[in-house]
């Protein structure tokens, strides 16, 4: 039996997916422990019992300036501002995206300017964001709308285009406006497009809010991590980053699993990742 073909249970999925995870954890440990060896105050690799306890702390004892928790109020701070960067994203993408791809006259308009606007480094544009917006809460969603609306859109634009174009005429042989071939054929075929959308555009949304929140902010995740990398504070910079990541993981799980949901249709194909 070819290896390709192969069937993989639940229990040996989640085995299999694991063992990356615990190989990485193993080397850290064997080079925490080699550091510290050679020197017991080494601050690069700390200990895990270390950043989980200091993880807990962040998580469970009130700071004693502010008296928030510090982890839940950068976490919160933090998906605030990605989840606004991102709704209004897809909701121009959305837009946008059904004009380039099933009108020609708005392809023509707005493709080639949509594709240039996709090419600029969002993070050179920062500063510009930060005179026009100020070092508020608008100028880091902006970065992250410049950042991710462009390639969202492209992606959804493709996906209209990608209609056979027989389902429009058969439509339009029946009497329908562009609006209802709009509402009755390409909206329901790309909302689940829509979704993936999003949740490629979650992995450089997360890049510029760390960034965003690291230059001009007093709190979010990327402030935390830049504001302690001066003392060296490893035990909090690896936890946020798994953190982090953990979130980031969530966050596409989750959009996985409301499509699969909503739009079964759209993944009866096979799996997907």
């Amino acid at each position: 039996m070819s290896y390709s073909n192969q069937k993989i249970g639940l229990a040996s999925r989640v085995a299999l997916g694991a063992l990356p995870f615990a190989a990485l954890v193993a080397a850290y440990s064997v080079g925490s422990h080699i550091r510290r060896a050679d020197n017991p105050a080494d601050k690069l690799l700390p200990p895990l019992d270390d950043m989980a306890a200091t993880f807990w702390r962040m998580a469970t004892v009130p700071d004693q300036r502010s008296g928030d928790l510090l982890l839940w109020t950068d976490t919160f701070q933090s998906l605030a501002r990605l989840g606004a960067g991102v709704l209004i994203s897809a909701a121009i993408a959305l837009l946008v995206g059904v004009i380039i791809g099933y009108l020609p006259r708005g392809r023509a308009t707005l493709a080639p300017f949509v594709a240039a606007v996709s090419l600029i480094p969002p993070i050179t544009v920062l500063p510009i964001l930060f005179i026009v917006f100020g070092l508020g809460e608008t100028s880091k969603v902006a970065l992250i709308v410049v950042g991710t609306a462009p390639v969202m859109i492209r992606s959804l634009a493709q996906a209209v285009m990608d209609i056979p174009r027989e389902q429009f005429v058969k439509i339009a042989t029946l009497g329908a406006s562009t609006v209802q071939c709009v509402c009755r054929v390409v909206l329901p075929q790309i909302w689940p497009k829509l979704i993936t959308a999003i949740r490629l555009g979650l992995v450089p949304a997360w890049i510029f809010l760390i960034s965003a929140e690291a230059i001009a902010s007093t709190d979010g995740l990327g402030y935390r991590i830049f504001l302690v990398r001066r003392y060296l504070a490893m035990d909090v910079i690896l936890p946020y980053v798994a953190w982090i990541t953990l979130l980031a993981y969530a966050l596409d799980r989750g959009l996985q699993l409301l499509s699969r949901k909503l739009f079964r249709w759209a993944h009866l194909e096979g799996e997907s990742l």
